[in-house]
């Protein structure tokens, strides 16, 4: 069959990619074996059709390889498992190469793991995927066997193959097939990320802000010793470049220039001699070393691992920035990952001063290459460490020829570097920098690195637990219990800044919904001046939104309760909520999605307004409660949980009173908020 005519050159996103490119077209379908599909930098050809794994890594990041192997249990019959393989290959070259061609590796590897559950079900039933239509009781089991999160997707691509089978040659489900499984997939009900308890949140923001400012604090030091160990192994070995071709196996070789062996040769080549501790102590920065990267019970020298301390305590730094960024911005851990050393953006406001963003690439979407986060001023200190460490250990991977490195690359390095000193014991120290590590898990950070937090200190309360249960209602009771350690997830720190943001009672619910950004007032202006073009992430946007009416749901749910009166007593209160007929919590956000809905919170409870309020309940609460002579709003809801606030406000406005000027518009406003104060508290009563 000759499909030339539809089939398309290669779309998938990388500067290997071009219409010269030896692999950018497929001469015939379906592709000769030895046709290159991956080529690396070098011209190099990586991977070819009829590999059983191809290595996609020149087009990504990171590392990724697709393996087609379906041969590797003993349930596999072996005969299936060949044909299969080979056509789930064609399948992905036709994502390829196709008429609907994937533009990145990760796109075509996660469309293949969708779908590869099928190849491995045909596998053990010793049939051909291509013939899986004629066995309709091996089809009836797909169910089973596709993961629930992925079988929509793997439905979508089953029916896209089914249209294009004319061209692609074949097809895996005809159209009742297609209907069998629709109809007999499981709904999918994904679980709420959970929100992070503010005690447990508040004591890990902490610790990584103070072993950021114990590295800042010692920042000069940190650079003066590693300079000094990249001279002891220069003058060692004769060079860095040296270093690094050394054959790292070589028995005769001792471990480093600091060993006890070497004491004769350093002591002909540098003024320092004996064990790494000693040059710690030198450059004052033992204390940290120990403090940090020393685990409980073992001393400096007894840790076994030297030099490699340094490297420890630095890729420690790395990921503790890593958190603290994720702390304080909507950033996914992908986005935050690949940040650069010129991510942070600070604009200058006349009124407001500074506000910090965060600018990079979101992965959701191609057109958000240049997306911004509005962030903490203290992001600073997080990129600051992060920059240090990343430019140390470029100066490293300078002098090691496996590493080909650009001007551009050295002027701006990612925030996150892996080890490239000669000393690092890491199997990749001479991997491509355009070849990203894997980003850990936090919950793995935790686990390696011991001395950043006190699991004591990580453990649920029967408080933490109400907090939690109260934002996040699908809690695995097993997983979060009373006295289990908090997991920490990256995504966790995601859903709570936005749950913090909205719940804060500083955040105008109807700005929010009008930017879709707002945290503070500063956010507001800063958009109201012009500065609203920039392209922010869209998937941070969603969870935003997402988050606040799931929060605007479970306030108002609060306040069929007793606990918020109108002013003008339960009947009015009746008209204010009737516009629901459900006090369900998910009922409640979907009818805040559609603007039927409106709360956001006051000094002195709430107000139910569509819209903006002209008189500014949230700064001031003289039209809430009636300090103006016209009675209460009738928009307004007051808190019973406020009454302490409530009186200890009036206390505010009566010291104020004594200062302020006789018969000037300042003791007027006052005199009207203390009104307003008196008239709530009477309600209340």
């Amino acid at each position: 069959m000759n499909n030339n005519s539809v089939l398309r050159g290669l779309a998938i996103d990388s500067p290997l990619i071009s219409p010269e490119a030896l692999n950018y077209r497929v001469p015939s379908w379906p592709p000769p074996s030895d046709f290159p599909v991956t080529i690396d930098y070098q011209g190099n050809i990586v991977s070819r059709y009829g590999d059983i794994i191809w290595n996609l890594t020149p087009w990504c990041t990171q590392a990724l390889k697709i393996n087609f192997s379906l041969d590797d249990s003993a349930q596999i019959n072996r005969s299936a498992a060949t044909i299969n393989s080979d056509l789930a290959r064609l399948v992905a070259a036709w994502w390829l190469w196709g008429p609907q061609s994937v533009r990145s590796a990760k796109s075509l590897k996660a469309r293949l793991v969708a779908l590869f559950p099928i190849f491995q079900l045909c596998s053990r039933e010793g049939i051909s995927a291509s013939e899986l239509y004629k066995f309709p009781r091996v089809a009836d089991i797909i169910p089973r066997a596709l993961s629930p999160s992925k079988s929509v997707e793997a439905l979508t691509h089953l029916h896209a193959l089914f249209e294009q089978r004319d061209i692609l040659g074949f097809y895996i489900l005809d159209q009742e097939g297609l209907r069998r499984l629709e109809a007999s997939l499981p709904e999918h009900s994904a679980k709420q990320t959970p929100y992070i308890p503010p005690r447990i949140w508040a004591y890990q923001a902490g610790r990584l802000r103070e072993f950021l400012e114990e590295f800042i604090a010692h920042q000069e030091r940190l650079e003066k010793c590693y300079k000094h160990c990249l001279d002891a192994y220069s003058n060692y070995f004769g060079s860095l470049t040296a270093a690094y071709q050394v054959n790292a196996k070589a028995k005769s070789r001792p471990p480093s220039p600091f060993h006890p062996r070497s004491n004769s040769r350093i002591k002909e080549t540098t003024h320092f001699q004996g064990r790494f501790s000693e040059i710690a102590k030198h450059f004052g920065i033992i204390d940290i070393l120990t403090k940090w990267v020393i685990r409980p019970g073992e001393g400096f020298d007894s840790a076994g691992r030297s030099i490699m301390l340094l490297s420890s305590y630095l890729s420690m730094a790395t990921k503790v920035g890593l958190a603290y960024l994720l702390n304080f911005s909507l950033m996914r851990i992908e986005e935050a990952w690949a940040l650069r050393a010129n991510c942070l953006e600070v604009e200058t406001d006349e009124t407001l001063g500074n506000i910090y963003l965060l600018k990079g690439i979101t992965t959701k979407t191609i057109e958000d290459d240049d997306a911004r986060w509005i962030t903490s001023p203290s992001a600073d200190l997080a990129v600051r460490v992060m920059v240090c460490v990343s430019r140390l250990r470029v100066t490293s991977a300078l002098s090691n020829p496996k590493v080909p490195l650009t001007d551009e690359y050295i002027n701006n390095p990612h925030l996150v570097v892996r080890p490239y000193e000669p000393w690092s014991n890491a199997k990749n120290v001479s991997e491509a920098v355009t070849v990203r590590p894997m980003y850990p898990s936090y919950l793995s950070i935790v686990k390696i690195y011991p001395n950043l937090f006190d699991s004591e200190k990580l453990r649920i309360t029967e408080s933490d637990l109400n907090v939690a249960r109260l934002i996040t209602t699908t809690l695995d009771n097993d997983q979060f219990k009373v006295g289990n350690t908090w997991p920490l997830a990256w995504h966790q720190l995601r859903r709570t800044g936005a749950v913090n943001m909205l719940s804060s009672g500083i955040v105008s619910d109807a700005s929010v919904q009008y930017q879709l950004k707002h945290a503070t007032r500063a956010m507001s202006l800063y958009y109201g001046r012009g500065h609203s073009q920039i392209n922010f992430s869209k998937d941070a946007r969603a969870h935003y939104l997402r988050t606040l009416y799931e929060i605007i749901g479970k306030e108002v749910a609060q306040l069929f309760s007793d606990r918020f009166v109108s002013p003008y007593g339960d009947t009015r209160k009746s008209v204010i909520l009737n516009v629901v007929q459900s006090s369900d919590e998910k009922e409640l956000s979907k009818a805040a999605k559609a603007g039927q809905v409106s709360w956001r919170q006051t000094l002195l409870g709430g107000c139910t307004k569509r819209g903006p309020c002209q008189y500014g309940g949230i700064d001031s609460v003289t039209r809430c409660g009636g300090g103006d002579f016209l009675g209460a709003c009738a928009d307004a809801l007051f808190d019973r949980e406020k009454k302490q606030q409530i009186q200890d406000l009036g206390k505010l406005i009566d010291a104020r009173l004594i200062d302020a000027p006789s018969g000037s518009p300042y003791q007027e406003s006052l005199r009207a908020q203390k009104r307003a104060v008196e008239n709530a508290l009477e309600i209340l009563r």
